[in-house]
């Protein structure tokens, strides 16, 4: 099979799909890889990496070209052109916030497998994780650095000084990028706050930090009164396949003190403020009230080293499978992976995506399952 992979075209999306371990394996698998020409540059990986292990290089076109085209970042407008119908695109999508990309799939008839939505039977992400964890832990970087009084915040040091207190922060989901971030904060001292519907998730805070976090289940009051607290909120709901619910309301952002901070790191999924729009690297802030939002819709792109290949470790089994067997094959022999297919044939093929753009033409095929 013909592999493609193109350079990223989001805002400071410096990530790219593939390592050039990983395209080494997919040649020994016999297949052929086709590299945009720079597409490694922002993660500091040259074109002759991915010459030497095997990799031929090529324009955008030749890229796309390719059978099956991996990427980091769903396609922007400007590379809507490439969709077709004997492609297969393996990459993050986040549908759910994107009716226009959701209809140009359907109608290029392209078959969109999303990384976020591959699932095991346990319910684990796995091809969400390896960026949930950066996102995490830049999360309560991100937020120490916007708490300083020069980034226009409240002027408060994170883990504060001996005789003044530490900063005051809310971390809205103890799943993955909520737990890392966690690890982070407390790290830095911070005064911290977790809540979460699942009482196992918060037991499971609670026994690894010995009581150092405090742990709430999560609700409307509850959230309020926290957030109304806080210096720093970090939301990271994750409902997989679905738009993220809004559980802080501008009501409640309104009454926060001045200078405070709110870091969505689920703005892929359309965010869980109510206050929260899509941001880029350029221009990573704006002011709602009396508090700054970041709302980075590529926050590891920022982290592109690390980024790119942390993805690849858990990327590359899939993308082999693709490549060996066709997708159709590969998605019914490894469930988790058929939980990614979102649309093909000109359809979308998951209940969740279907649900939130109704006006777009669907089948829902069970012989694909969907997350557990």
């Amino acid at each position: 099979m013909i592999v493609g992979i193109p350079t990223e075209t989001k805002n400071h999306e410096d990530r790219v799909a593939i390592t050039p371990a990983g395209v080494h394996q997919l040649v020994r698998h016999g297949h052929r890889v086709v590299v945009q020409e720079g597409a490694g540059s922002g993660s500091r990986i040259p074109d002759e990496e991915y010459t030497e292990a095997g990799a031929e290089l090529g324009s955008a076109e030749q890229a796309w070209g390719a059978e099956l085209v991996l990427k980091v970042k769903e396609p922007t407008p400007s590379e809507y052109q490439y969709l077709r119908s004997d492609l297969v695109l393996f990459t993050y999508l986040h549908l759910a916030a994107s009716e226009e990309l959701t209809r140009a799939l359907v109608e290029a008839g392209t078959t969109a497998i999303a990384y976020e939505n591959v699932q095991t039977d346990n319910g684990a992400l796995p091809l969400l994780a390896p960026m949930s964890e950066v996102a995490g832990r830049m999360s309560a970087l991100v937020g120490t650095h916007l708490l300083l009084s020069t980034s226009g915040g409240r002027g408060i040091l994170m883990p504060g000084i001996p005789g003044v207190r530490p900063a005051v922060v809310t971390v809205i989901g103890a799943g993955n990028a909520g737990s890392n971030a966690l690890s982070q904060l407390v790290g830095l001292g911070a005064d911290v706050t977790v809540l979460d519907l699942s009482i196992d998730a918060l037991r499971r805070v609670d026994e690894q930090y010995g009581g150092r976090v405090r742990t709430v289940v999560s609700s409307p009051f509850e959230i309020e009164r926290c957030v109304l607290k806080s210096d720093l909120v970090i939301g990271a709901v994750l409902v997989p396949g679905r738009r993220a619910p809004k559980v802080v309301e501008h009501s409640t952002v309104e009454r926060m003190m001045e200078g405070s901070v709110l870091v969505d790191i689920a703005v892929d999924q359309g965010g869980c403020f109510e206050g929260t729009r899509a941001t880029s690297h350029d221009d990573p802030t704006f002011t709602v009230g009396p508090a700054t939002f970041y709302c980075v819709a590529n926050m590891p792109g920022a982290a592109p080293v690390t980024a790119t290949y942390g993805l690849t470790n858990a990327t590359l089994p899939y993308a082999l499978q693709l490549a060996d067997s066709g997708w159709e094959a590969a998605c019914a022999d490894n469930v988790a992976l058929g939980r990614g297919v979102l649309v093909a044939g000109g359809r979308i093929r998951h209940s969740a995506i279907a649900a939130e753009f109704p006006g777009v033409p669907h089948r829902i095929d069970t012989s694909l399952p969907e997350e557990h």
